[in-house]
């Protein structure tokens, strides 16, 4: 169930241009209709007034129809120049993965210990090593022989010389550049929001901006952008400058990812969307794999986040080979763009216009004095059903994201309690498993039940893992505490991780759908 637009009609506001910046009364009627006769006056005599300027004109139906006429007109798909664009709209997904998952690296928080000999009473020797939990704190455990200081935990907090144990491939990492451990491991947290918030900010101000000046101009300075950002992150002085510059690299990271994604959907027909939005994600999910062996080749954090920023460099050839969407151009009345970026997708298709069997090429002729006419996202609160569509799906977005992670934390926490594993790779890659196999069911249950009944099945998993994680394990518990039960905590814990690997897996899903359904029934002019 493939949507390009809603049509809003009146009655619930002010509507929403459409895709071509026309007001919906005016779709499907063609020109205007043609002026009654001139009013007469009392006599019956007509008054001979001068000519008034015509409202405008309601824009051609064959140029509103985009996938009807325009893209079978190129060849849809099958142009050659088409799936090259879509080939250059994949190759930067890899990079993107690299980037999104690097904080598990460059702040993944290590085992410790203190080392002191300086005979000012701390201690002499080695302490045992302070196992770092998923949380990003670590206890301390005194070792046998050795007194344990007045103060407790303050004192051997106030050790002078750390030395770490990183998991992660690395032998530097910002944690231990910066001994961000004791009283400081709350700066971990910050250094991993910073690129966070960096992302929903860029995410909102990028898509507005690439609505209004379209979406190569919004690729091309976050690419320059991000290359400023995310290399002198690898200069930072301190946790205070590497956090502030991991905001401005996820605000252009945004910025790339978002332009990418609508290039994306707007050079496809409807029915071939999904596939094509799905493949990038399983490139991505291949920088998640990829991104450990990357970084037990690099060795230090600093060369990391260089290897991860320089591949960026290539992205601005895309100035010179990627043109602006095609869609977007007619979408904002744009027609002189439009067609002289039509004739060169037919000469690199090497196609004629002659194949203009529907005279789109004409059409375009006759509009192309109209002026561009582009749509603010705030004009979507006047419409009587899309407004509301949309933050749905947003909504759906936010949650599944975010208890996404809730599962994530409750079943590390239970899978360090059990003792299945205490290893880095191992929670890494049950993660990008869970995510990878999310991404694999999409496929079949949107391809039988379409884009909405695979956000409602998804969405009801969902709930289900996380009432049961609720109910039933209170429930468990009750009855583990009775001497005859046969129940142990230890069963709870298996029962909590198995509802939240479900969970995690379903909600990993409820986001991704609920994104790309909500790209599909946004307008162009507002995606």
């Amino acid at each position: 169930m493939a949507i390009e637009r809603r049509r809003e009609g009146g009655g619930g506001g002010r509507p929403l241009p459409e895709e071509n910046g026309s007001v919906p009364g005016a779709v499907g009627g063609g020109a205007a209709a043609p002026p009654g006769p001139p009013p007469a006056n009392a006599a019956g005599a007509e008054i001979q007034a001068l000519p008034v300027p015509p409202p405008a004109a309601a824009c051609s139906p064959l140029l509103l129809d985009y996938d009807g006429s325009v893209l079978p007109f190129l060849g849809g798909l099958s142009g050659r120049y088409q799936r090259t664009l879509v080939l250059l709209t994949w190759v930067p997904a890899l990079v993107i993965g690299f980037s999104k998952f690097s904080d598990s690296f460059l702040l993944d928080q290590p085992d410790f210990w203190c080392r002191e000999a300086d005979g000012q009473g701390n201690w002499s020797g080695t302490l045992a090593p302070i196992h770092a939990n998923h949380s990003g704190n670590g206890s301390i455990f005194t070792p046998p022989g050795l007194p344990t200081p007045a103060g407790g935990n303050a004192s051997e907090c106030g050790c002078r010389e750390w030395h770490y144990r990183i998991r992660a491939g690395l032998v530097q990492n910002v944690v231990s550049k910066w001994d961000l451990v004791c009283d400081s491991a709350w700066k971990v947290h910050i250094a991993k929001f910073s690129l966070l918030v960096g992302l929903i900010f860029g995410h909102l101000i990028t898509g507005c901006i690439a609505d209004w000046v379209g979406r190569r101009p919004v690729l091309l300075f976050s690419v320059i952008f991000i290359l400023i950002f995310g290399l002198t992150v690898a200069l930072s002085v301190n946790v205070t400058m590497f956090s502030t510059l991991r905001f401005f690299e996820g605000f252009c990271l945004a910025g790339i990812v978002l332009s990418l994604y609508a290039l994306r959907i707007e050079l496809c027909p409807p029915g071939h969307r999904f596939m094509i939005t799905m493949v990038a994600s399983f490139i991505e999910m291949a920088g998640q794999f990829l991104m450990p062996g990357l970084a037990a080749l690099c060795r230090d954090w600093q060369v990391l986040q260089a290897v991860i920023i320089c591949p960026f460099l290539l992205m601005l050839f895309y100035w010179v080979i990627f043109p602006e969407s095609l869609r977007w151009l007619m979408a904002t009345q744009q027609f002189e763009a439009s067609k002289e970026l039509i004739l060169q997708l037919t000469h690199k298709n090497r196609m004629s216009t002659e194949s203009d069997i529907k005279g789109v090429v004409p059409e375009l002729e006759k509009e192309i004095t109209r002026r561009p006419k582009k749509v603010c996202i705030v004009k979507v609160v006047g419409t009587r059903n899309l407004w509301k569509n949309i933050v749905v799906l947003c909504v759906n977005s936010l949650t599944g994201y975010g208890i996404h992670h809730c599962f994530a934390k409750s079943m590390m926490g239970h899978e360090a309690k059990m003792a299945i594993t205490h290893n880095f790779y191992a929670d890494y890659y049950t993660m990008a498993g869970i995510a990878l196999a999310s991404c694999l069911a999409m496929c079949p249950v949107v391809g039988f039940l379409g884009r909405r009944g695979g956000l409602l099945l998804f969405m009801i998993l969902t709930a289900l893992a996380s009432l049961l994680q609720l109910g039933l394990l209170n429930l468990i518990g009750k009855y583990s505490q009775l001497p005859d039960s046969g129940m142990s905590d230890s069963v709870k814990d298996k029962f909590s991780v198995a509802f939240s690997i479900v969970g995690m897996f379903s909600s990993h899903a409820v986001g991704s759908l609920s994104v790309f359904f909500c790209a599909e029934i946004t307008p162009t002019v507002i995606r």
